[in-house]
């Protein structure tokens, strides 16, 4: 975090999501070792135009790319996952949640949404990620 109390930058939350992403379990690491990761403090008009939002402070997070079930093609752009700091901070300083775990939520629903992973894996992500290490096996198996 900011080490001089100001809110934290594109830095500091680039630094806890890719954190993050290098404590998920497989399989989801695989299908993510190759994302894009883009923090940004807004999305441009043009994305909430496209997604039909209007309060650009409801949009945290977004994941783009071809579903892992499907094989890529020639000039597939490669998966994405782009994180909207200032939305973020503003649902962080509701209270109740650190931005770690706040951060670590949107990307497992992000991409997990993506990849239709249901509630209760993506749940299981989530609890993976606040453990220091190890492996348990998901809900799933």
């Amino acid at each position: 975090m900011s080490e001089y109390g100001f809110a934290p930058t594109l830095d500091d939350v680039e630094m806890i999501a890719r954190a993050a992403l290098a404590r998920l379990p497989e399989p989801f690491a695989g299908y993510l070792k190759d994302v894009v990761l883009i923090v940004e403090d807004f999305p441009s008009q043009d994305l909430l135009d496209q997604l039909e939002i209007e309060d650009l402070y409801e949009l945290t997070g977004l994941y783009t790319g071809r579903p892992a079930e499907l094989e890529a093609m020639t000039g597939d752009l490669p998966p994405m996952i782009r994180l909207f700091r200032r939305a973020i901070l503003d649902e962080w300083a509701d209270g109740g949640v650190t931005l770690t775990d706040l951060v670590s939520h949107i990307l497992v629903h992000e991409a997990g949404h993506h990849f239709g992973l249901s509630d209760e894996d993506m749940e299981w992500l989530e609890t993976e990620l606040k453990k220091p290490s190890g492996y348990a096996p998901s809900p799933s198996q």
